[in-house]
């Protein structure tokens, strides 16, 4: 149970002993409150305008643009530099050192100063120097499937299929996103109250969002330049299927044990969106009917999600499967049942997989913008340097408290090879997280603290031979390889989301699970594992681009609209 902080009413969320396990973490589908969506409808809201302020890309598609998007306060600028890379250099892995494509989102309009200082230095990436102005970095590749073929038929003249475009999603994906003062752009603290900004990685949304329009420009450039008179630019609906795509690896996957109290607050807000839909007694026949649209556009995106992975696959076969359950279950039901809403989450529960039950939540929240849309802003949290101090302090406590509520991390016996298989660490050469096998590969002895349920055991074992009076302080001067966990076991932001209760050095681990489930808090579709250490995903497919964002609705295109 929880409290409503709108309505004051106490409403039933769904168990942390329930949700917060990695395999269904690892089947979250986006939300309304995904960090893109709430991004696109406050800056629609706002009255944002955007435009073109350079454009400097030559014939052969190499040289500089910047996009400039202004609201009611500030201006800021995606600033683009294009290169014709040779494709022996394309690679989506974070060892790359050139890119097609390379962007800064700066806080402002970039005079010549500062756009010869940012020529000289957003190509080189990680290698390059950067200012306070500069919010987010990042860059991107040509697909080599889909780009070259585009342009070549706006080049002849002719629209490329849609059934190929919607076979790839993207013409170019990002391979990185940077913010929150990586290799010295802007700390996040100088634009979080800043009126739209101070939600999740909206900054980092907005440049994405930028740069599909960057991309889309490019793409009708090069193909003028190709074909002269005879060439056409991509039509408008076609462009529309068009996302943008990311390669994304296992340096998504220790955010969320390292903020547990920011992760926290993302399910619990998302939690709260559920059982706020579910606590109403009836259905309007409006919203019943929306719910059932909403079904039909989900099953129409599951029929377009292919991928090669047998184990995806698998499940995207029957997702498909549960949404034709799910609507037969709806269309029998009817909005003049008692609480439908729950009796639709209930019977998901009992009856679908867990990618069929996690669609079912999303699809529930849908059609209740106006209920739930306020926690999108909830979703922020300024963690402190140091927890509030409030916990009682002596071993006895600490052991109860563990035994209490911890019984998951208990439960594995961490003498077993397979309960330490695996050990998180940070590369040396580009300091990004990696996953090494325990008895395989050398390294163990630079493990990362990630492994939340084994240290909490190891405590606990210590715990229980400590005196049961002795002062915490004076348990960790003695045991100071514990502080860590006992830093998470009394911090009272954590709340009952604050762990994942699964083990994370396991054999059995999927490190997927981790990543998919941040990536569909930002809003990320067509999930396609490459391994099960990396994947590629689509961003912003079917949205309004910022050229249309005055003409289109911000928030009504996640799934195929009917006929499209």
């Amino acid at each position: 149970m929880s409290r409503d902080d709108r309505t004051g009413r106490r409403l039933g969320l769904r168990p942390p002993e329930t949700v917060m396990r990695l395999a269904r973490l690892g089947a979250f589908h986006q939300t309304r409150l995904s960090f893109l969506r709430a991004m696109l409808r406050r800056i629609a809201a706002d009255g944002y305008r955007f435009g073109y302020d350079r454009w400097e890309i030559g014939r052969d598609g190499v040289g500089a643009a910047v996009y400039a998007a202004r609201g009611p306060e500030r201006a800021y600028s995606l600033v683009c530099f294009a290169r014709d890379l040779d494709p022996a250099l394309r690679t989506d892995r974070v060892i790359a050192e050139a890119w097609d494509a390379t962007f800064v989102l700066y806080d402002g309009i970039p005079g010549d100063g500062e756009m010869d200082r940012l020529r000289a230095n957003a190509p080189k990436q990680e290698a390059g120097r950067y200012r306070h102005t500069d919010l987010i970095l990042s860059r991107a590749n040509r697909s080599a499937r889909l780009f070259d073929h585009v342009v070549d038929c706006l080049a002849a003249g002719r629209q490329p299929e849609a059934s190929r475009l919607d076979g790839t999603g993207y013409v170019m994906r990002t391979t990185a996103v940077y913010g929150n003062g990586k290799f010295g752009i802007a700390d996040r603290r100088r634009y979080a109250g800043r009126p739209g900004f101070g939600g999740p990685f909206r900054m980092e949304m907005l440049a994405v969002w930028m740069i599909r329009q960057f991309v889309a420009d490019l793409v009708n450039h090069l193909a003028r330049e190709a074909g002269g008179a005879r060439a056409v630019p991509l039509d408008p609906a076609l462009r529309r299927r068009l996302g943008i795509g990311n390669s994304t690896g296992l340096g998504l996957g220790p955010f969320i044990v390292n903020h547990p109290a920011l992760f926290a607050r993302w399910i619990e807000c998302r939690e709260l969106a559920l059982a706020r839909v579910c606590a109403q007694e009836t259905a309007t026949a409006g919203s019943w009917r929306e719910f059932r649209q909403w079904i039909a556009r989900a099953r129409a995106e599951v029929a377009a999600w292919t991928v090669p992975d047998p184990v995806q696959a698998d499940k995207i076969a029957r997702l498909a499967a549960d949404l034709d359950r799910l609507d037969a279950f709806a269309a029998g039901l009817g909005p003049a049942a008692a609480a439908p809403w729950a009796g639709v989450r209930d019977w998901a529960a009992e009856r679908l997989s867990l990618e069929g039950q996690e669609l079912t939540v999303s699809l529930l929240i849908e059609p209740h913008g106006g209920l739930v849309d306020d926690l999108a802003e909830r979703m922020a949290l300024e963690e402190a340097e140091m927890p509030p101090a409030g916990f009682p302090g002596r071993v006895r406590d600490l052991r109860g408290l563990v035994e209490d509520g911890y019984g998951w991390a208990l439960e594995p016996d961490y003498a077993s090879p397979r309960a330490q298989a695996r050990f998180w660490y940070v590369s040396a050469n580009k300091l990004e997280p990696r996953l090494g096998e325990r008895w395989e590969e050398p390294g163990a002895e630079l493990e990362l603290p990630l492994a939340t349920g084994r240290d909490i055991a190891a405590c606990h074992r210590d715990l229980r031979k400590a005196a049961q009076d002795e002062h915490l302080a004076d348990f960790l001067l003695r045991h100071p390889e514990h502080r860590h966990a006992v830093r998470r076991l009394t911090d009272p932001e954590l709340g009952p989301y604050g762990e994942i209760r699964d083990n994370l050095v396991g054999a059995d681990l999927l490190p997927l699970d981790l990543l998919r489930c941040k990536l569909a808090f930002f809003g990320a579709t067509r999930f396609d594992p490459k391994s099960d250490r990396w994947l590629r995903i689509n961003m912003f497919c079917r949205a309004p681009y910022p050229d249309e964002l005055q003409a289109e609705p911000p928030d009504d295109w996640i799934y195929p609209r009917p006929g499209a």
